[in-house]
């Protein structure tokens, strides 16, 4: 028999607003509320959306050694982050594949540094073990099932958060910090760690806050004006019109950071010739893929008739000549037509390019598109 599903603090709201429930990774999640998808989408784009992304792993590395340790298993510059700041970055394996892709930010509060990692829910399990197992030695894991996790997305995201505490608008893209919401109303008084940064392309934010405080903290956002609820749904199409990668289709531990499009994820100091190069897993592959090209890439799609093209789809030249496939793929709310992400030899990749898609034996054709599809609008000054 399979486990029951596992449910979020915010579960109970969710039923209240009359959100359609689904599995996913484990969890029953809101994959949308009653006023549909794409009113959901079109209300992140236009003023300000609420996502439950609490399935969301947290893990808490404390100790000196932590951001060395952690740079034994990522190609990323965790050394050089300083307090406040967040950065992107990606576990690999031997063979250079990613086995996760993850958030990482220092924290410096009240004396106590330590980094704070948020990664996928379907890897969260084997994230942990695989820090414990890797670098447990060298700092605590601590892992942090007691925090929920809100992601506030849209252009109005930081009128609406203001309210709960007015010094989160100093914040800026991929920095974060300690601050106290507070809603009397809905006896809101929390403390919470806020990063501007998010999964839809627009400016926003994500909200680590204590599980028993996650139900009244998302009360008073929804209090707002501009902030509606939004589900698993709208968060997929969003994240596909800015070209963001999600683990498992458009990433996975067969494709490396490069072959993603995911070089400017490794800075310079890791890189060959970098005063911490290599060292990681996969360090080998992946200098010389940085070197010398891989032979497939990640790429935009844009459809030139209107059925969309889903993940799975093969692609081909105008021969039919094998090119690769789709990995994600819908119809875009903001363009009003098919737009997808997948691999293709590196031939067939450059912009401007035309290839078919075979959808249930009929050839669609498409154009290969800069990314993103949609600007991306982070508050980055």
């Amino acid at each position: 028999m399979s486990a029951p599903l596992l449910k979020t603090p915010l579960h109970a709201l969710h039923l209240e607003l009359g959100a359609r429930m689904v599995e996913f990774a484990g969890y029953e999640m809101p994959v949308n509320y009653p006023g549909g998808i794409l009113a959901e989408h079109r209300h992140c784009r236009e003023s300000a959306a609420l996502f439950d992304v609490s399935h969301m792993g947290q893990v808490r590395l404390i100790g000196d050694d932590a951001a060395a340790a952690l740079e034994s298993l990522v190609p990323c510059d965790i050394v050089g982050l300083a307090p406040g700041q967040q950065r992107y970055a990606l576990f690999t394996n031997a063979g250079g594949g990613v086995l996760d892709d993850l958030m990482v930010s220092r924290r410096q509060h009240r004396g106590v540094g330590d980094l704070l990692l948020v990664v996928n829910a379907a890897c969260k399990d084997a994230d942990a073990r695989h820090l414990i197992t890797h670098i447990g030695h060298r700092c605590t894991v601590q892992v942090l099932p007691d925090l929920a996790l809100l992601a506030l997305q849209g252009p109005k995201a930081a009128a609406a958060l203001a309210r709960l505490n007015s010094g989160v608008t100093a914040l800026t893209f991929m920095t974060g910090g300690h601050f106290t919401l507070r809603a009397p109303d809905v006896g809101l008084d929390a403390e919470c760690f806020v990063t501007r940064s998010g999964y839809t392309g627009e400016d926003g934010f994500e909200i680590s806050v204590d599980a028993a405080a996650a139900p009244a903290l998302a009360r008073a956002l929804l209090a707002q004006p501009e902030v509606k609820p939004a589900g698993l749904g709208a968060r997929d199409t969003l994240r596909l019109e800015a070209g963001l990668c999600l683990y498992g289709h458009d990433i996975n531990d067969h494709t490396t950071p490069i072959e993603a499009g995911l070089a400017w994820a490794i800075q310079k100091v890791r890189r060959p010739g970098g005063a911490r190069a290599g060292r990681y897993p996969g360090a080998e592959v992946i200098a010389l893929q940085l070197e010398h090209g891989t032979k497939v890439k990640r790429v935009g799609l844009t459809g030139l008739e209107r059925i969309p093209v889903r993940e799975g789809a093969v692609l081909q030249d105008r021969r039919g000549h094998r090119l690769g496939h789709v990995t994600s793929g819908t119809t875009s709310p903001t363009l009003g037509k098919p737009v997808a992400m997948g691999y293709v030899s590196v031939e067939h990749a450059q912009p401007g390019a035309e290839i078919w898609a075979d959808v249930r034996g009929k050839l669609q054709p498409l154009r290969v598109t800069p990314l993103p599809f949609v600007a991306q609008r982070y508050h980055r000054t």
